[in-house]
């Protein structure tokens, strides 16, 4: 655990950027607050690790794995044109992949998402209902 590491603290800062979803062997996901890119989540490696070299064998192909299986259910319920699939670390380093739903004529297709515009946030109903949502589609 690294207490500089927002998601390893666990607290004010990641619940002010995202709501948690369900944790699986190797990750916890994430629904972003900001809805702009409808569906985007984060799936966070659990121990405290910055690049993916330093997962061993068995954390790799399970990590990724894990993310396969958002991304599957991300792409059911908001049947985007194309996913990205972001991986930074130079402001938070965690191993973490932001997964960004994105459409044709929609925000930001044929680059990279932007952060900067404005934030679309949606009622509790809403997140909850996505978050359900995505929860039963992850773990099915």
């Amino acid at each position: 655990m690294n207490n500089d590491c927002f998601y390893c603290e666990n607290g004010e800062k990641l619940n002010s950027l995202m709501l948690p979803i369900c944790e699986l062997a190797y990750s916890r996901v994430f629904l972003n607050r900001d809805q702009k890119h409808r569906g985007r989540c984060v799936v966070q490696f659990k121990e405290h690790k910055t690049e993916y070299f330093q997962l061993t064998p068995e954390e790799n192909a399970g990590f990724f794995a894990e993310l396969s299986k958002v991304a599957k259910a991300v792409w059911e319920l908001y049947q985007p044109d194309k996913l990205n699939y972001a991986t930074f670390g130079d402001g938070v380093p965690h191993v973490h992949v932001h997964l960004v739903p994105k459409y044709k004529d929609g925000l930001n297709w044929g680059e990279p998402f932007d952060d900067s515009l404005p934030k679309k946030l949606l009622s509790d109903g809403e997140y909850e209902e996505m978050i359900e949502q995505l929860r039963e589609t992850i773990m099915k």
